[in-house]
């Protein structure tokens, strides 16, 4: 029996998407449920599987445009008991290769270090050790360098190599769909906001002090590291309580402010920008937004995050710290008002009760639409993340001044 598998739908609103990878060659033996192609949209990646076991053929090819429904490839259950089959990916079935003894070692080459990658592939080429020592033509200077690197711990007198042919060929490749739309609705904000954005530094001695003295228990009592995000996500949800404009958003001549803060975090994948959402971010615990981010951002960079887990957001908060940024003006997130950046932990010097003493600060950026957020909001709102972050103890309280606590004002 022949059967057709159909490009799936990434969402109500799209109608085509690209083919970007075949997983399976024309003509191979598939299992049910195995991953066959990576599709792409211009807001996510998904994956078409297998609705039954037999032999494929492929209809449509990688990299072209096709329409939502349209079939891709069919699947011949006829040869679904042929032994040969491709063992799928599912928990369901196992996959069992023959392992490849090494070669044994020569007694004479005893002091030759061989690693287990090399072994398996001496062993699948039928090579000895001395097979290889053969095949070596020379020895360069960079080999000289290697080995005087590794017996020395200082470092060895580097030769330039000889010069190379100076290279004018370039590479073109077509844009992705996702890269497309991302292209296009960066350039909206620009056209279409009044950006602005406003800075402040954070000393980090706090948290950091944290992590360091209860990282250990954290991950064995929760099951998750404790990172940074999770204590300026929850930050940002207490300060958007107290500056609610910086959590709305313009639609057409009515602004709409979200009684809840749902996080948008932007996560780097070979895909492009992506931005799962932290739901009901001001309900979560540090660890329940740490499992959270680590669920979200694995689907995200393996490309199995859905659209619904990327859409609704209402505030978002960028990392370009990870990459060692010091300072930015990240863009808006549209529809949304408001974006936080973070940026890498220096150590700098900074006046503390009169002296100059070195911590490690971390300057952060808020860019927002001034249509609808002003200057004390703005300002306002980064200085509470930068209390909140400082003063670690503040969560306990919802970021409110424990001085007007006490005296009940």
């Amino acid at each position: 029996m022949i059967v057709e598998i159909k490009i799936p739908t990434p969402g109500e609103s799209i109608t085509e998407v690209e083919i970007t990878n075949w997983m399976v060659n024309d003509g191979d033996i598939v299992v049910k449920n195995q991953e066959l192609a990576e599709i792409e949209s211009d807001k996510a990646t998904l994956s078409m599987t297998a609705s039954e076991s037999g032999k494929i053929h492929i209809v449509l090819e990688a990299g072209t445009n096709v329409k939502v429904n349209a079939v891709a490839c069919t699947i011949d259950t006829d040869y679904a008991t042929q032994e040969h089959a491709i063992v799928s990916k599912s928990p369901e079935v196992t996959e069992s290769k023959p392992v490849e003894q090494p070669l044994p070692v020569e007694s004479a080459h005893e002091h030759i270090k061989i690693s287990p990658v090399a072994q398996q592939m001496m062993a699948a080429n039928q090579l000895s050790i001395e097979d290889v020592l053969k095949g070596l033509h020379r020895i360069s200077a960079q080999d000289i360098n290697r080995v005087m690197e590794h017996m020395s711990s200082k470092p060895a007198l580097t030769i330039m190599p000889e010069s190379q042919p100076i290279s004018r060929e370039t590479s073109r490749q077509k844009m992705s769909p996702l890269r497309k739309k991302l292209a296009q609705r960066l350039v909206a904000v620009k056209n279409e906001t009044a950006m602005l954005t406003t800075f402040n530094e954070v000393d980090m001695t706090a948290v950091m002090a944290l992590r360091n003295q209860y990282g250990k228990v954290f991950i064995e009592k929760h099951n998750v590291k404790l990172g940074l995000m999770s204590f300026f996500i929850k930050a940002a949800a207490m300060s958007l309580k107290l500056h609610p404009a910086v959590n709305s958003m313009i639609d057409g001549e009515e602004v709409i402010t979200p009684q809840y803060a749902d996080i948008s975090v932007a996560v780097q994948t070979p895909k492009g920008l992506m931005v799962p959402v932290i739901r009901n971010a001001e309900t979560l615990t540090l660890a329940q937004i740490e499992q959270e981010l680590k669920e979200l951002a694995e689907k995200a960079r393996t490309g199995k995050i859905s659209l619904d887990e990327m859409s609704g957001g209402t505030f978002t908060i960028t990392n370009g710290g990870v990459f060692g940024s010091m300072l930015s003006t990240p863009l808006i997130n549209p529809p949304q008002s408001a974006i936080l950046g973070m940026h890498n932990i220096s150590d700098r010097p900074m006046a503390v009760n009169g002296r100059v003493e070195i911590r490690p600060i971390m300057y952060v950026a808020l860019s927002y639409d001034h249509r609808i957020i002003d200057g004390k909001d703005s300002v306002g709102f980064l200085k509470k993340i930068k209390e909140l972050i400082e003063q670690p103890s503040g969560f306990l309280i919802e970021g409110k001044d424990p001085d007007k606590l006490l005296l009940g004002i």
